[in-house]
Order: C-alpha cells, then structure tokens, then sequence
C-alpha cells in the first residue's frame, strides 16, 4: 500500500549523514491538513533541505577535501543537486497535474545519492 507524502515526511540520502524534512511546494490540495507533494517537487533547498554533510567522492568539494587530505575520505556539507522529478510517484493520483510522491517515491542527486522517504509524513490507520 502507497502512502502519499506530504510535507515534514522525512528523507534520507544514501551518502548524506542526517536525515532531512521534505518541503512540499504550497498547492490547494492537501492531506491530513499537510501539503501533498507532486514529483516537480525537487528543487534543492526549497524542497529537498541539505543532508548535513556529503560522503560522495563525486561530489567535487568531497574530491577536493579528500585530496588535500591526502586520500583520507573527508565529508563536506551537503548542497543536495537534484535536476530530474522524482519518479515513480503515484501515476493514478494527480496532485496538480503530475503525480502524487508516495513512500517508495526516489530522487537521485548528481552525485549518485538516492533520496528516499524514511517517514512519509503521514500515516494510514488500519481499521479492524
């Protein structure tokens, strides 16, 4: 079962050090009085806050301090890169024309970091 994220869902980075809160751009559609996110819903900074520092060698300020340190992995802080939508999303549910972000929803940084939901911000309760 997909769960729609909405705005304060947390995500994770696969080379960043600390969870991040998404931001879903404000829209007239919301979800247990939360903004609903949409794919386009990945522009750094304004949706996608930083992961507290980056661990990718190919981020090039990662290259640049690990080589000055002499090949010792040196992290450096996180200025998430994200230029494509997220994807899947959810194709049968259209939040401004484009499709909700679920709870298996991926963006993919520039620096080979996958961003994914831990928590989608809301949660579906199971009736018996």
């Amino acid at each position: 079962m997909a769960i729609h994220s909405v705005t304060t869902g947390s995500m994770m980075c696969s080379f960043g050090v600390a969870p991040s809160v998404f931001n879903a751009t404000p829209k007239m559609i919301s979800s247990s009085y939360m903004q609903v996110g949409n794919i386009m819903d990945n522009i750094p900074i304004t949706n996608i806050p930083p992961f507290g520092m980056c661990t990718s060698i190919a981020n090039p300020t990662v290259a640049a301090a690990t080589s000055a340190a002499l090949g010792v992995l040196t992290p450096m802080p996180c200025v998430p890169a994200t230029p494509a939508p997220w994807t899947p999303g959810a194709p049968t549910v259209l939040v401004n024309y484009m499709p909700a972000l679920n709870n298996s929803s991926c963006l993919m940084c520039l620096w080979g970091g996958q961003i994914r939901f831990t928590y989608p911000g809301q949660v579906t309760e199971m009736i018996p």
